[in-house]
C-alpha cells in the first residue's frame, strides 16, 4: 500500500523538528519523487534546502514549484531568502515583492522585504515605503502594524516604535505576543512601569508560556524586583533548561542578590578562552591565510547597514558565511576545529549549565561574518539557542591598541535594563587570527572604536551533536 503524501510530509517534519536535517532532506526528496506532480512537495524540499544552507539548490527548486503553478506567497519567500544568500539582491527584492503581492498579510515577507531595503540603503523611509503602501490599502491591519513597529525599532526610532507597539497592544489586549513585544520595547526604552504593566498582562493571558515569563522576568530585573525575576527565571528554566537566555536571566538574579552561584556560571577565567589558529593546509603562514580570508569576506559583504534583530550596530553582517564557496572561507572550518576541540576538552566535567552539556561531538549552529566601520559595535547580547559562542578576528583597526579598550570584546554588561545596573566585568583584547570561545549564555558585546580602519570578524555558535 502506498504511503500518502501527508504521511511522508509528517515524517519529514518530525525529523526536521528533531534537528536531523540530513534525514529530513532525504524524506522530503523521497516525497517529491513519489509525488512528482505535487508542487507542495517541491516547495517543502526547497524550504529544507534553504534551511541547510544549500541556497542555489533551494532557489532552483522554489522556481520549479512556482513553474508547476504553485501560487503560495510562502514559496516566493523561500525563493527570496535563497536569492539573498546567493547574492542576487535584485532577484531577492523581486521575489519579496511577489510574496507580498500574493499575500500582503504574510508578516515574514513584509518584514524581510523592509530589512533587505534597509540593509542595502540604510534609509528608514525607503525601507518602510512598500510596507506603508500596503498599510494604506489595508488600514487597521494588525500584522502590518506589527511589522512597522519592529522596523522602527531596528532602524533606531525607538520613540515611534514604542508609540506604535503600545497602540497595537492596546487595540488587541488579548494577544499575548503583542503584550510581550510591547513590554520588550518599553523596557529597552527605559519605560519600566509601562513595561511591567504589559508584562503583567501577558502573564494574565499565558502564565506558563515562555515568552510571557521572559517579558515578566526582564521587567522585574529593570524594576529591581529580585523575587519576581527569580520566580520568572526559574519557571523559564523549568520549561527550557538549555535556553541560554533563561540561564542568563537566572545568573542576573544571582548577581543582583550577591549570590555566589553567579561567579560559578560567569567564571571568566575558566570559561572565556582565547586561542590563535594555525595556517590551514594550502597557506604558508597565518598572515597569508588571514589576508586571503579578509579579501573573500569583504567580497561576500553586499550590505550597507545592519540586519534587524541582531547585535550589529552601524555595520554589515553576512549570514551563513560557509555557504560562500571560496577557498579561504571554506578552510576556516579546518582552522578552527582543533581550537573548539581543545576548549571542550579543557572544560572538564561539571553540573553547571555549560559543562553538563559537554560533548566531544559538536556541530556549527549558525556562522556569519561582521564588518564594522569606525563607530560600529555589537550591542550586548546572548545567543539563546547556542551552547558555545565565539568571535574570530580577521582584520582589526589600530584603535584596539590605543589604551581605551576600543574594539575589544567585553563580558558581563547587561543588554537589558537592570536595577542596579550590571556593567562589564571582563574584556579580551583581540588579535588577528584569534578565536575567543565562551558560553552562549554570557552577556557579550564590543566597545565602539574610532579611527579610519574597519574591524572584520567571523562568529559562530556551537551545539552538542
Amino acid at each position: 500500500m502506498s504511503v500518502s503524501l501527508q504521511a511522508m510530509t509528517n515524517q519529514a517534519q518530525a525529523l526536521k523538528s528533531a534537528g536531523r536535517m540530513e534525514e529530513a532532506l532525504s524524506a522530503y526528496e523521497a516525497a517529491a519523487a513519489a509525488w512528482p506532480q505535487s508542487a507542495v512537495a517541491v516547495h517543502n524540499l526547497a524550504a529544507t534546502l534553504g534551511d541547510m544552507g544549500r541556497h542555489e539548490e533551494s532557489a532552483q527548486t522554489a522556481r520549479r514549484a512556482i513553474a508547476m503553478g504553485l501560487k503560495a506567497a510562502e514559496t516566493r519567500l523561500v525563493l527570496a531568502r535563497a536569492l539573498m544568500n546567493t547574492g542576487d539582491l535584485d532577484g531577492a527584492a523581486g521575489a519579496f515583492d511577489a510574496a507580498c503581492a500574493a499575500n500582503p498579510f504574510l508578516s515574514d515577507a513584509q518584514y524581510e522585504r523592509c530589512q533587505l531595503i534597509w540593509m542595502r540603503t540604510g534609509d528608514r523611509s525607503e525601507a518602510l515605503k512598500p510596507l506603508e503602501r500596503d498599510r494604506t490599502a489595508r488600514p487597521g491591519s494588525g500584522p502590518l502594524d506589527f511589522v512597522r513597529a519592529r522596523v522602527l525599532e531596528y532602524t533606531g526610532d525607538m520613540d515611534a516604535a514604542c508609540q506604535a507597539i503600545e497602540a497595537l497592544a492596546s487595540r488587541e489586549p488579548g494577544n499575548v505576543l503583542l503584550q510581550c513585544q510591547a513590554a520588550h520595547m518599553l523596557n529597552q526604552h527605559g519605560r519600566t512601569q509601562a513595561a511591567l504593566a504589559r508584562a503583567r498582562r501577558a502573564m494574565e493571558l499565558a502564565p506558563d508560556q515562555f515568552v510571557a515569563l521572559e517579558a515578566w522576568t526582564n521587567a522585574c530585573l529593570a524594576a529591581g524586583d529580585s523575587a519576581g525575576a527569580r520566580d520568572g527565571a526559574s519557571r523559564m528554566l523549568a520549561l527550557a533548561p538549555d535556553n541560554q537566555q533563561a540561564v542568563n536571566l537566572q545568573a542576573m538574579v544571582w548577581r543582583m542578590t550577591g549570590d555566589a552561584r553567579f561567579g560559578e556560571v560567569y567564571d571568566y577565567d575558566s570559561f572565556v578562552r582565547a586561542q590563535t589558529i594555525d595556517a590551514p593546509p594550502g597557506w604558508s603562514s597565518r598572515a597569508d591565510y588571514l589576508k586571503d580570508l579578509a579579501a573573500e569576506l569583504k567580497a561576500a559583504h553586499p550590505y550597507a547597514a545592519h540586519p534587524f534583530g541582531q547585535s550589529v550596530r552601524h555595520g554589515s553582517q553576512r549570514p551563513d558565511i560557509l555557504s560562500v564557496q571560496t577557498p579561504a572561507i571554506q578552510a576556516f572550518r579546518t582552522a578552527m576545529s582543533p581550537l573548539v576541540d581543545a576548549y571542550i576538552d579543557g572544560l572538564g566535567a561539571g553540573a553547571d549549565p555549560l559543562r553538563r552539556r559537554r560533548s566531544a561531538q559538536w556541530r556549527i549552529h549558525g556562522i556569519w561574518s561582521v564588518w564594522l566601520p569606525p563607530g560600529g559595535f555589537h550591542a550586548d547580547h546572548v545567543h539563546p539557542q547556542g551552547w558555545l559562542s565565539s568571535a574570530f578576528y580577521v582584520e582589526l583597526p589600530s584603535a584596539v591598541d590605543s589604551g581605551g579598550r576600543e574594539g575589544w570584546i567585553r563580558f558581563g554588561e547587561s543588554g537589558i535594563p537592570a536595577a542596579p545596573a550590571q556593567t562589564a566585568q571582563h574584556w579580551v583584547r583581540p588579535e588577528p587570527g584569534m578565536l575567543v570561545l565562551f558560553p552562549s549564555y554570557m552577556w557579550h558585546g564590543t566597545v565602539p572604536f574610532g579611527g579610519k580602519e574597519a574591524r572584520l570578524t567571523m562568529a559562530m555558535d556551537i551545539v552538542p551533536a
